[in-house]
């Protein structure tokens, strides 16, 4: 906000597709008072240590003790699992 109370708008909006999102995580076996990845200026994008939404879910499973790799499911008769073939565990975040 300027001195008037009005919100400042960038002049153009970044050049990006996808905005980014944060989460929070807390206990079991997450490392406390990090923060993990770096955004742009205006806060809209990840320009350091992204994580993919297949990694999160990787990480969240790996904290419940499963093994993301061997929870699947059969569908059309292909064996499908909630981080695809490309979740990896975070474990810079891990405790």
């Amino acid at each position: 906000m300027d001195e008037e109370g009005q919100d400042i708008v960038p002049s153009s909006p970044p050049k990006c597709g996808v905005p980014v999102a944060r989460f929070g995580l807390a206990g079991g076996g997450v490392e406390g008072g990090i923060a993990h990845g770096k955004t742009d200026e205006f806060g809209f994008a990840a320009v350091e240590d992204k994580v993919h939404i297949h990694d999160l879910h990787a990480t969240i499973l790996h904290l419940h003790a499963l093994d993301h790799e061997r929870l699947t499911y059969r569908y059309s008769g292909r064996d499908i699992r909630l981080t695809d073939v490309h979740g990896r565990v975070v474990h810079v975040i891990l405790a």
